[in-house]
């Protein structure tokens, strides 16, 4: 099968695989806040690591939803890991809820001060990087229009991690097992790691 996406015949497939294809991606469970001081915490499937040095994050906002605005607005946010043990109360807090309702109280989690940056961590979450916004970048299409998505790319300037997940020198995300978001309504969850070394001379 071959088709292009504007072209997809919705008989055979009703249900667009984009996402199933690019798959398993990391949820961006970010923290936000206000000037005013107001949270939020949402999470985002458009998201990943994008660089090393300085290490820097990027999740992706289909319209000016509240985390991009409040991004925008104090030019920080808070990565939370979304793990199997919080799945639901990660899943609670994509709930549109009324302005000045908290995702926290509504998912029944902790909000946990960082140290550098002032949108909190999720404390049962067991790893959190506070992150200060670079740049945001209004995406546009193949002909130069502008897109409705707006991609927030943060440096992180802050790392927390849970000892208990500090195994051999290494973050043990097998031991805490992190989730991330597939195609439809799936999830996967990392609950085993494999290695392999590069080739000589690889890049």
């Amino acid at each position: 099968m071959f088709y292009q996406p504007e072209m997809r015949d919705k008989a055979v497939l009703p249900h667009d695989p984009f996402k199933a294809i690019v798959a398993p991606r990391p949820i961006g469970w970010i923290t936000t806040i206000s000037a005013g001081g107001a949270v939020n915490l949402a999470p985002y499937s458009f998201f990943n690591a994008i660089g090393d040095n300085p290490p820097l994050l990027a999740f992706s906002s289909t319209g000016v939803k509240d985390s991009a605005f409040l991004a925008d607005e104090t030019r920080e946010f808070t990565f939370n890991l979304a793990t199997w043990e919080l799945r639901e109360k990660m899943n609670q807090t994509s709930a549109a809820l009324p302005r000045g309702e908290s995702e926290f109280i509504a998912a029944g989690l902790t909000p946990a001060p960082a140290r550098i940056v002032k949108p909190p961590r999720v404390a049962e979450s067991p790893a959190a990087l506070e992150c200060v916004v670079t740049e945001i970048i209004r995406l546009k299409d193949r002909g130069g229009r502008e897109t409705r998505n707006h991609l927030v790319v943060g440096e992180v300037v802050g790392v927390h991690i849970d000892d208990r997940f500090i195994i051999d020198g290494r973050f043990d995300g097998a031991s805490a097992q992190a989730i991330a978001r597939c195609g439809y309504r799936d999830y996967a969850v990392v609950t085993e790691y494999f290695e392999m070394a590069r080739p000589a001379g690889g890049g």
